[in-house]
């Protein structure tokens, strides 16, 4: 349904017959770290997340999955290999 609280004409999944059903009654608008995504949307009312109706929760215990401009960091040294299992791997 589309939205007719802050994000008019966005398609909302919250938009029912008696309004916003979101935590609050509307989306919430993007937060620093979310600068610079390509999932970020400006409305007359401000910056929006396309897909996270409140994304101050999804940057709260790191980062945020939906992010588009991070990248995620290989540890591919890191990691610990057993000598044995290694040696029985070059025959």
């Amino acid at each position: 349904m589309d939205c007719s609280t802050i994000k008019k004409g966005a398609e909302c999944i919250f938009m029912g017959k008696s309004g916003c059903s979101f935590n609050g009654g509307s989306c919430h608008s993007i937060v620093e770290e979310c600068s610079g995504c390509g999932r970020a949307v400006e409305f007359a009312t401000g910056w929006f997340c396309s897909t996270c109706p409140d994304p101050a929760v999804k940057w709260k215990n790191g980062k945020c999955n939906f992010a588009t401009h991070v990248k995620k960091e290989s540890q591919q040294g890191t990691s610990k290999i057993n000598p044995l299992k290694a040696s029985k791997r070059k025959r």
